[in-house]
């Protein structure tokens, strides 16, 4: 059972994350991630929907019928996002209003759906809650690194605008890296998102290349030992 949820942390965090690998949801990721907190902000809406969804699919998965699988999937995924877009209009009503469209569209986003088929569905309460957990904050880790990169280079801040989110005492939150900065617009325009995206994808592969070929180098070392 550790070893399940080792390897579900594991692949939602860094080996199957959502936005790095399987490359879903980068409608929402490439908009709105202009800030850190705009990221963060979608982010925990996003973890929140598939938490709930996961736990639900996987708690009803023996009474859904096979043909209507998919359909009831999605019913329930828009519930909960449905809760999630009024609470958010309620409390954070200013985060709300920037957001816009991509909080209801988190129903559409295919990382959801591929996790309630995939995984949910399949396995117990648990682990599905887990993995919703883990993809979730793999993809609002995605977010904010890269909501803060184009907020860094754009405008030369971090936290900006934090008080939409925790409230007006967190206005001194802000922190100004460069001062007297005239900004970088292209960070904060679409072309900035693809190219903030790029980079981290490329930074993964980079990483997970090196991290491959010491393996390979240490199984080799091994094995010519063994033969020795």
């Amino acid at each position: 059972m550790n070893k399940l949820y080792s390897t579900i942390i594991r692949d939602g965090l860094w080996k199957n994350n959502p936005a790095l690998v399987q490359l879903l949801g980068l409608c929402p990721l490439l908009a709105v991630t202009n800030t850190t907190i705009n990221g963060l902000g979608l982010g925990l809406a996003t973890i929140l929907t598939l938490v709930a969804s996961n736990g639900l699919v996987s708690l009803l998965r023996k009474h859904i019928p096979d043909e209507a699988r998919l359909p009831v999937f999605m019913l329930i995924i828009a519930s909960i996002v449905t809760i999630i877009e009024l609470s958010m209009n309620a409390w954070f009503h200013e985060l709300y209003v920037i957001l816009g469209i991509f909080i209801p569209l988190i129903v559409t986003n295919c990382a959801i759906t591929g996790r309630a088929e995939a995984f949910a569905s399949r396995n117990p309460v648990g682990p599905a809650l887990v993995d919703g957990l883990m993809m979730g904050l793999g993809f609002t880790a995605v977010l904010v690194l890269l909501g803060s990169m184009r907020e860094l280079i754009g405008q030369g801040t971090l936290f900006s605008e934090a008080h939409l989110m925790f409230g007006d005492a967190a206005r001194q939150f802000t922190i100004v890296v460069f001062e007297d900065y005239r900004g970088f617009l292209i960070a904060l325009l679409p072309p900035g998102a693809f190219i903030g995206l790029g980079l981290i994808v490329a930074l993964k592969n980079v990483i997970d290349a090196r991290q491959k070929a010491h393996e390979t180098k240490q199984k080799a070392m091994i094995a010519e030992a063994i033969a020795g």
